[in-house]
């Protein structure tokens, strides 16, 4: 079975550029303009990793079965999200299920593709859509509440997230965590952050100390290398100080 990972992030991102890079061909709709993605688009990718194939020759092995990441792409996320803003709620439902949630982060500017909020700032953004998640599991909790026999520890969650804080910082015991599964908390997920930069941006690009610990990529330029031949493709990646290509360090 594969692991399934939800992409989130404000609208004109670059989730449904970096959503193509990951499948390496056009499936998502890529326009400068919000809300391009409405239905979630879903596609599963095999994890490159060397080593297999050296084992498999070594081991005589004529079948390699790769392991595998399924990525659902929903729309971008805006404030208010968690009240039905920019149909948010529906397009939250879509990724409770996912096993962890990837989190691109605009970090590029492109004059020609508009910022929500008109401008580029990475760590508002990641506020916004993390308080999103986190105001959208509130309303789950408090529902699951009003339900007869329901256990102690959604009330120590909703303390928590009426804070504004995640699920994950409640503390929960691993007992207490299985007594909740069945909510599929955004906020109690795994997380992984993702800035996306300009091409040139990359070499030599660092986190933003106000970020989480976040991994550099450029889903524009990951696009573009995917256009070219194998040797093409390592001889880009050699002139921007790249040792492997950043979308597969990101699988």
């Amino acid at each position: 079975m594969s692991l399934s990972v939800g992409i989130v992030g404000l609208p004109n991102s670059g989730k449904s550029t970096l959503f193509n890079a990951l499948l390496k061909r056009q499936v998502a709709d890529v326009a400068e303009y919000p809300f391009t993605t409405v239905e979630p688009n879903t596609g599963v990718v095999e994890v490159p990793d060397e080593r297999l194939e050296r084992l498999a020759k070594t081991l005589q092995i004529d079948k390699i079965v790769p392991a595998a990441v399924k990525f659902i792409d929903i729309a971008g996320l805006i404030k208010g999200a968690h009240k039905g803003e920019g149909l948010g709620n529906q397009f939250l439902e879509q990724i409770r299920q996912v096993d962890a949630i990837l989190h691109l982060i605009r970090g590029f500017t492109g004059n020609n593709i508009p910022h929500v909020s008109g401008e580029v700032d990475p760590v508002h953004d990641v506020n916004t859509v993390n308080l999103e998640l986190t105001l959208a599991d509130f309303e789950v909790v408090t529902k699951a509440l009003e339900k007869p026999g329901r256990p102690e520890v959604l009330d120590k969650i909703k303390t928590i997230l009426g804070q504004g804080k995640p699920a994950s910082e409640a503390g929960l015991s691993e007992k207490e965590t299985e007594l909740v599964k069945d909510l599929n908390l955004l906020t109690l997920k795994p997380m992984l952050y993702a800035l996306n930069l300009d091409e040139a941006a990359v070499k030599g690009a660092k986190e933003l100390p106000d970020l989480p610990p976040v991994m550099i990529i450029s889903a524009k330029l990951e696009a573009d290398i995917n256009e070219l031949e194998v040797e093409d493709r390592l001889k880009y990646l050699e002139e921007l100080g790249l040792s492997q290509s950043l979308l597969d360090r990101l699988i």
